[in-house]
């Protein structure tokens, strides 16, 4: 397979992650179909893809809170029981399965889904992003069960965290959003760690993905995010959507993909 041209896929697909992931989440289905195709296994896949992770979250954080949109102190309080289930779900995601993959992420997308499609919030926007959150005990058990989840498997953890934070925060999706970006940026680090010591990582792979990360969150956090509420919901939902119909089997990115590269 021709060198140069898996470094542009890395690269332009990262462009298109750092958007998707950076509105909603999702995009981790491309990234580790796209590492499986060129040959990782789905371990490195998984620990590689980090490596972007930590580099369009870190971007999406800076411009949010240049923008005053993130609370720092918050996202603090949140990222401590996100980092400890990280790291103790990393220690055990030796061994990953693509069909635990698929069930959770059906389990997360379905959850998602009704509750975008049946809640009434969003009639009325309010967008109370860079204020204090209101963080209640059992809240951090829920992030801590969240980054459990983020260390073992990762993928979907988007939508877990938007499903958690709206749902059960009574946060307006654009905030959502953006406690999410920053939680899994500081919470990520540790698990790259734990899959580097293993080696578990293909750098150049890695770097060449983030790359084209960094350019997609800075885009959306810097111009698409700042559309509104209508905009993120409804671009959210055509994303959970089309993940969906992945996992269903009506589309199959991985057979793009192949496609594309071959």
């Amino acid at each position: 397979m021709n060198e140069t041209l898996i470094i542009a896929m890395l690269v332009l697909s990262g462009i298109v992650v750092g958007v998707i992931n950076t509105l909603a989440g999702g995009g981790a289905f491309i990234s580790m179909t796209l590492f499986t195709v060129i040959g990782l296994p789905i371990n490195v896949s998984n620990g590689t893809n980090r490596i972007a992770v930590v580099l369009q979250n870190l971007t999406s954080s800076i411009t949010f809170l240049r923008k005053r949109m993130l609370d720092i102190r918050s996202g603090i309080k949140l990222s401590i029981p996100a980092v400890i289930g990280n790291i103790a779900g990393s220690l055990v995601a030796s061994q990953i399965s693509d069909s635990i993959f698929k069930i959770c992420m059906t389990i997360v997308l379905t959850v998602v889904l009704l509750y975008m499609i049946f809640d009434k919030s969003h009639k009325h926007p309010n967008i109370h992003g860079g204020h204090p959150l209101v963080v209640r005990w059992w809240h951090y058990l829920l992030f801590l069960f969240m980054g459990f989840y983020g260390g073992y498997i990762y993928v979907g953890l988007g939508y877990v965290i938007l499903a958690a934070t709206i749902w059960l925060m009574d946060l307006d999706i654009v905030t959502a959003n953006v406690v999410k970006c920053f939680i899994i940026f500081v919470a990520t680090p540790f698990s790259l760690i734990i899959f580097m010591v293993n080696g578990q990582v293909d750098y150049a792979y890695g770097l060449w993905h983030g790359l084209g990360n960094v350019v997609g969150a800075y885009l959306a956090s810097r111009y698409v995010i700042s559309w509104g509420v209508t905009f993120v919901r409804w671009a959210t939902f055509v994303i959970i959507m089309i993940c969906f119909a992945d996992l269903v089997g009506l589309i199959s990115m991985q057979d793009m993909l192949y496609a594309m590269l071959a």
